[in-house]
């Protein structure tokens, strides 16, 4: 959303008007005009009745701004100038906007009016008006310690219902029997709440229901939230989350009366690692003491400024503060906290409001060779083997071959996509960013396993065990050894690895290392700059992957001949291959026991061409 708020509109361009003083009679410098000033498209007035040749110039600015489907645009406000219009001027500016954004299909909604020096300002959302098929899309990971009203909040911002206070919201969320008879989230949920080209929610329940293709369909923007699950027993399912579904932010629930508890921490400082934005949501201030709440926000506001957030706590009140919030918080320097409750919907609008201007943070490229992370595998009755997750680049047609893989040889298989789903709405391609579910055809369930990747044939790709990785030591008991194992989370790969070699002897809390780790069980396709998570218990280091070591096979590890051709070296001995040491077949050793000599090659053939003669033997 910077990007798009600081993009700068108005670089100089030549015009056709003549100034007075100009000399008519000069010669062309070939140029078009470059000494004749135009309007300053950089100023306040640029919108007030501009020449055909300065609208079209606006029109092809405004044009590559709203590339990423919405902008936030100023008017009233330029380089040099007071800020503030007249009311008529205003008025007029305005008129040029909306006749702009009519001309390239899009919707103009006023955020807010301020008042300034010169006089007014206004902000607007643009946003174009999205196809059926087609829409875009935020990813927004819910964390938070358990008995914060997660599930609860969603509950009530996607299905549009209060709660009753004893978690009838949250019911309508839940998979699991389990979940349903304990409350709480066990595994990663996706729920979605749609926006239309004007800022307006479209969530409507059909009996209690969601119709998710209804809702993509009548929607320009479309927030899914990725549920986790806030108890410590399940906090590999919530890191794999962070990981593997790629949040473009992350909503921090704490709870009123309990306060920064629990998880929070942990997943505050996740979310830290991962560079994942942040903003909080106080829920339950209704039953809350005002005292325990001002306790709990002081203590929230302590952290967030803390050496290890380094963030900008901003309370939440009004619009004024949404739409200040909602356009600096790309810089991630920025964290609102809003204060919501979900029985009386207090501030709920609020939330929906920025909900509404988040704008997706992680840019991808459309024009690279496709690639798509799986993080889930489904079973389909009268469809077949379904893979869902994400797609990290280029775009993905329906019946386009790829290549699924790595399998437990690093493998890759030639697949077609048979089918292509985004929020259970049939679609023929799916771009870099989105998340789509695909059948696939003549493909079993059980060769699919979360960390596998679909890729382009283009590419080439190939598996590794091994690589090398840059990390951070956030927390540890004792001390990291070479030959330590842990669980490492690397985009939607989720794997044991062994530390081969390590930089340094031994790693500490607070240690920085290049580390080279081996995968325990399948070879996996890796990509360097890959953002990484080390967890075993409580020791948690994040980092960077630098380099990957695809030749190294793991077939060939630890053989016979490798450990004789190790303890020669340890003895100062050279073996030749042709001496090597050769462990003798169990039937010669079984013939060693009972005293015979084995057989000579001549001897052995006669016995196996006569039966008989063996018998008399």
């Amino acid at each position: 959303m910077a990007a798009a708020l600081n993009y700068d509109l108005t670089e100089p361009h030549c015009s056709s008007s003549i100034q007075p003083e100009s000399n008519l009679f000069a010669e062309d410098d070939g140029e078009c005009n470059g000494d004749v000033e135009m309007l300053n498209i950089n100023g306040k007035n640029a919108l007030i009745s501009p020449s055909h040749e300065e609208y079209d110039i606006l029109l092809d600015r405004l044009k590559e701004r709203l590339y990423a489907g919405e902008a936030i645009y100023e008017v009233g406000t330029g380089e040099g100038d007071v800020p503030g219009l007249s009311e008529e001027d205003l008025a007029a500016a305005v008129a040029t906007l909306k006749s702009m954004t009519d001309t390239i299909e899009a919707e103009c909604v006023e955020l807010r009016r301020r008042t300034e020096k010169g006089g007014s300002v206004s902000e607007f959302l643009l946003r174009k008006r999205a196809d059926e098929k087609d829409f875009m899309e935020v990813r927004v990971a819910v964390v938070g310690n358990v008995d914060a009203g997660k599930s609860t909040l969603l509950g009530v911002l996607t299905h549009g219902g209060l709660d009753n206070g004893r978690g009838f919201a949250r019911q309508k969320l839940f998979r699991h029997k389990h979940e349903m008879e304990s409350g709480r989230t066990s595994s990663v949920g996706n729920d979605i709440l749609g926006f239309d080209s004007m800022g307006k929610v479209v969530n409507k329940p059909d009996h209690g229901n969601l119709d998710w293709t209804r809702i993509c369909e009548e929607s320009s923007k479309v927030i899914t939230f990725i549920d986790l699950a806030g108890h410590e027993r399940y906090l590999k399912t919530t890191v794999f989350g962070m990981t593997g579904h790629s949040p473009d932010f992350s909503m921090l629930m704490v709870g009123a009366n309990a306060g920064i508890v629990g998880m929070t921490k942990e997943h505050l400082g996740l979310a830290l690692a991962l560079n994942v934005p942040v903003f909080v949501v106080v829920t339950k201030i209704d039953m809350c003491p005002p005292n325990v709440l001002q306790d709990t926000l002081k203590l929230l506001q302590r952290i967030l400024k803390s050496p290890g957030c380094r963030k900008i706590p901003v309370l939440v009140q009004d619009q004024d503060d949404v739409v200040t919030s909602a356009t600096n918080f790309s810089s991630e320097r920025i964290c609102p906290i809003f204060q919501v409750s979900n029985v009386t919907g207090q501030n709920l609008d609020l939330l929906k409001v920025f909900l509404n201007l988040l704008m997706p943070r992680i840019l991808f490229n459309e024009a690279e060779p496709a690639e798509f992370q799986i993080d889930d595998t489904f079973s389909v009755p009268g469809v077949g083997t379904v893979v869902s997750g994400t797609t990290l680049k280029g775009i993905i047609h329906l019946n386009d071959t790829m290549l699924l893989g790595p399998d437990s040889l690093g493998h890759f298989q030639a697949i077609t996509v048979k089918s292509i789903h985004r929020k259970r709405m049939p679609v023929k391609q799916v771009r870099a960013g989105q998340t789509a579910s695909f059948s696939l055809k003549k493909v079993k369930r059980s060769f699919i396993r979360k960390g596998m990747v679909m890729i382009s044939p283009r590419l080439e790709p190939s598996a590794c065990w091994e690589f090398e990785g840059e990390i951070l030591v956030l927390h540890h008991p004792t001390t990291i050894s070479c030959r330590y194992q842990a669980m490492v989370h690397v985009g939607s790969v989720r794997q044991t690895a062994t530390i081969v070699t390590m930089s340094q002897e031994h790693l500490r809390t607070g240690d920085k290392a290049q580390v080279r780790f081996r995968f325990i069980k399948n070879p996996e396709y890796l990509r360097t700059n890959m953002r990484m998570v080390f967890r075993e218990g409580r020791t948690k280091a994040v980092g960077n992957v630098t380099k990957l070591f695809p030749h190294i096979s793991a077939t060939a590890q630890n053989t016979r001949a490798q450990r004789a051709q190790k303890k020669a070296a340890d003895n100062h001995h050279f073996l030749k291959p042709q001496n090597e040491p050769q462990k003798p077949s169990k039937k010669n050793r079984r013939r060693g026991r009972g005293g015979n000599c084995t057989p000579s090659p001549s001897e052995s053939k006669e016995n196996q061409a006569s039966p008989i003669v063996a018998a008399a033997n």
